[in-house]
């Protein structure tokens, strides 16, 4: 199999995952509201939250039904862990120094 053709099919596969358990689903109820650990999950996928509630009215980026402080405070975690270890992962350019041999004789 090509490698482009599995690397989509696991993008595939990755998106629908994704989007089964995105905020705002109806899953959630004021008697069974999201936690700590759905902030998390959440807060990891809301780009694709983001995206997804510009064609469905009824899709959140966070959760209305949620247990108040936990949630925030997992959401605000995976938000910030998730987009701000890209800067960890971003390669970084050694800046060497020329010297300039200016020697006049």
């Amino acid at each position: 199999m090509n490698t482009q053709k599995v690397i989509c099919l696991i993008l595939l596969i990755t998106l629908i995952t994704v989007v089964g358990c995105i905020p705002g689903d109806g899953k959630h109820t004021a008697e069974k509201p999201a936690g700590f650990f759905w902030g998390i999950w959440h807060g990891w996928i809301a780009p694709v939250s983001l995206i997804w509630s510009i064609f469905n009215s009824d899709i959140r980026v966070y959760e209305p039904q949620n247990s108040g402080w936990w949630y925030d405070f997992g959401f605000y975690i995976a938000i910030i862990s998730g987009f701000g270890g890209i800067s960890f992962s971003r390669r970084k350019r050694n800046k060497t120094v020329v010297q300039v041999n200016n020697n006049f004789e």
